[in-house]
């Protein structure tokens, strides 16, 4: 029993989840969501290995907040993805998790309703909804993986995860990676460097044991057999490293550690500054490498919502636009049809 001197003296209380496998079952996979995620999933791994040459495009909020105009914006993709299919295969960013390096507003997961009630079991239940309407439309999901706990309880409806650059070095996070069903990317560090990105390419690639929970809730030692599919995504740095110089440099640091030369540039962070505008600039650089023979880069991501920008959090949750970024600025709809039919049209040289 715990001294009550010793044990737990900052927690202020204790709240029972709802397991794993409870949630699954309240939410559960629907056969076209099942179907949808699968294929996302192999499609990913096909591209990866070069067996499909169509470009990855990664397209979404920042984070989700508000499910209606996330759903708007899943419609508008959708048909978007079938006009472009034959060159760009486009996933939907579907951030519910928010890393903060001080304090702020951590994600639908976190804080559904935005005021600071922390309904998790709410967040966790809305996130699955999300997810199965998403795969229902024939949208494959991505998503970041920042609590450990969580692929337990949205990971069947993810078909690429990616590891942030807060956690690339974190050996929980490398550990999960290995056993996740999804492909893996791992972005680079926030100072730019790539070292923690390829160590975790690296460490994921191999089998590990770690402590983790199951379906039923109960604490269990993992055993896993390696992520194959890892590759690493560029997010700037101190200065962006989508550029050919620094391309040509990840590439020889993938090649020296072994590793598959699977590049995905993030044409939001630091490569733009954080500026919505500079985004479509990344992605003509990169689309220029590509024309110019690289095949190295498999894919690109953008942070793009229904407006362009961010809004602060308002105390009065009434006046929040449902359709604007309350984190990270966005590109709106208008320049990520212009982007991505760009992107088609000047990605055909991969299929020569």
């Amino acid at each position: 029993m715990s001294h009550h001197r010793l044990a737990n003296i900052n927690i202020e209380s204790v709240e029972l989840l709802a397991t794993p496998r409870e949630m699954r079952a309240a939410v559960p996979q629907t056969d076209a969501s099942f179907a949808a995620v699968l294929h996302g999933r192999e499609t990913i791994k096909r591209i990866l290995d070069g067996e499909d040459h169509r470009l990855l495009a990664v397209v979404g909020p920042c984070s989700i907040h508000n499910i209606d105009a996330a759903e708007e914006y899943a419609q508008r993709l959708k048909r978007l993805s079938d006009e472009i299919s034959d060159r760009i295969y486009v996933i939907m960013r579907v951030y519910f998790e928010k890393p903060r390096s001080v304090l702020g507003w951590k994600g639908l997961i976190n804080d559904p309703y935005m005021n600071d009630t922390f309904q998790i079991e709410d967040g966790i239940r809305m996130a699955r909804r999300f997810l199965v309407r998403v795969a229902e439309i024939g949208l494959p999901a991505a998503t970041e993986v920042l609590d450990t706990l969580m692929p337990q309880y949205i990971g069947d409806l993810i078909s690429w995860s990616v590891i942030g650059a807060r956690t690339a070095e974190a050996q929980t996070h490398r550990e999960i990676a290995s056993g996740i069903s999804t492909p893996v990317g791992f972005k680079n560090a926030t100072d730019g460097s790539f070292d923690a990105a390829i160590n975790g390419m690296r460490a994921a690639k191999g089998p590990h044991h770690f402590l983790g929970v199951t379906e039923d809730g109960l604490p269990a030692v993992y055993s896993t057999t390696g992520n194959a599919y890892s590759q690493i995504v560029l997010r700037g740095g101190k200065q962006p490293n989508y550029d050919a110089a620094n391309i040509a440099r990840c590439e020889q640091a993938l090649r020296a550690a072994r590793l598959p030369i699977n590049i995905i540039v993030d044409c939001s962070h630091s490569n733009s500054h954080k500026k919505p505008e500079l985004q479509g600039e990344v992605l003509n650089d990169i689309l220029t490498q590509i024309e110019q023979g690289n095949r190295s880069i498999r894919g690109f991501m953008l942070e793009s919502h229904l407006e362009w920008g961010a809004q602060p959090m308002p105390k009065d949750l009434s006046v929040l636009r449902p359709g604007l970024s309350v984190t990270d600025a966005c590109i709106d709809w208008p320049t990520t049809e212009k982007l991505l039919r760009e992107a088609r049209r000047r990605s055909a040289i991969r299929l020569n």
